[in-house]
């Protein structure tokens, strides 16, 4: 009978982990950073290419990097593993377009806080607890003031912004599909694939009619890294070192990261009713997150925002 190997004292292991949760949080942080600055360069762009025209160069990139590192092997793929590819590939596709195009009308923070709904509406709607009844009516509330009537609403671009929500949320949903079929990252990677040939004729037909600049393939590009590659890896990296509950909780501040980086990169300001409507979304979140520590089940690792 073999000894156990002896293991190291606890305060290593707990500096160990002290500094493993350090680094995470401050991939977190970077990877939110990179993710809204990267929408907020992506918008540069609009002038020249549109929304439609960045978004087709952001799902090269997505593709690029995601087969990259997945290597999904395609051929074989069964039949019930394809199709929640090609709808993932639809849902992938539509939900950048939706953002992107939202941002374009009513600014990168109210997009981003409305694209956000969708995991926060998932989180609330598999709850059973009062506390998540209440977060619900917070974060309706702060979408009632975002939304409110008067005579500057964009009601297309909030409708957009809803759509983008609703396609985060299917996304959330196909995924978990797609997890259980695929090994892997393989079935993201096929998806992104796929969205990205969708959008090669796309793409021609924007460069044709409107031929992009160096500053402006420039900015699409960079779009394409900060908010896709740079989020993806580190995601692998965080969901190793923080636990999914924290990770899960730090999420709920991107729509604060996508005010700051619109503020700054886009001179977009929010008025006080704009601003606290994101807030009580984000306390929402962040209070539904906290007050689930409680629970005794196992909390699933959530999924991050692929139009990051």
């Amino acid at each position: 009978m073999h000894n156990a190997p002896p293991r190291p004292p606890a305060p290593v292991q707990s500096a160990q982990g002290a500094r493993a949760s350090l680094a995470g949080v401050g991939t977190m942080v970077g990877s939110g950073l990179s993710n809204q600055v990267g929408a907020a360069v992506g918008s540069l762009a609009f002038p020249v290419l549109g929304p439609v025209g960045v978004v087709a160069v952001r799902q090269y990139v997505a593709a690029a990097v995601l087969l990259a590192v997945a290597r999904p092997r395609l051929r074989g793929f069964t039949r019930e593993q394809w199709w929640p590819v090609l709808l993932l590939a639809l849902v992938f596709g539509t939900m950048n377009l939706s953002l992107y195009t939202a941002i374009d009308r009513i600014g990168l923070g109210l997009a981003v806080t409305l694209e956000f709904l969708g995991p926060l509406a998932i989180a609330l709607a598999a709850a059973r607890r009062r506390v998540d009844a209440y977060c619900a009516v917070v974060a309706a509330a702060g979408v009632a003031v975002l939304m409110r009537p008067r005579p500057s609403a964009d009601y297309l671009g909030t409708g957009l912004g809803l759509l983008a929500a609703a396609c985060w949320a299917s996304y959330i949903l196909l995924n978990r599909t797609v997890g259980r079929r695929i090994p892997g990252a393989q079935g993201s990677a096929a998806a992104a694939g796929v969205s990205a040939l969708v959008f090669l004729p796309v793409g021609a037909v924007v460069a044709v009619t409107h031929p992009p600049t160096v500053a402006a393939a420039g900015c699409a590009v960079a779009a394409g890294v900060l908010s896709s590659a740079v989020p993806y890896l580190a995601d692998l990296f965080t969901l190793r070192r923080v636990p999914a509950q924290a990770f899960g909780l730090f999420m709920s501040v991107n729509p604060v990261l996508a005010a700051l980086s619109g503020l700054v990169v886009l001179g977009q300001r929010l008025g006080w009713a704009e601003a606290a409507g994101i807030g009580a979304v984000v306390v929402a979140n962040a209070v539904s997150m906290l007050s689930g520590r409680r629970r005794t089940a196992p909390t699933p690792k959530p999924t991050a925002s692929p139009s990051s």
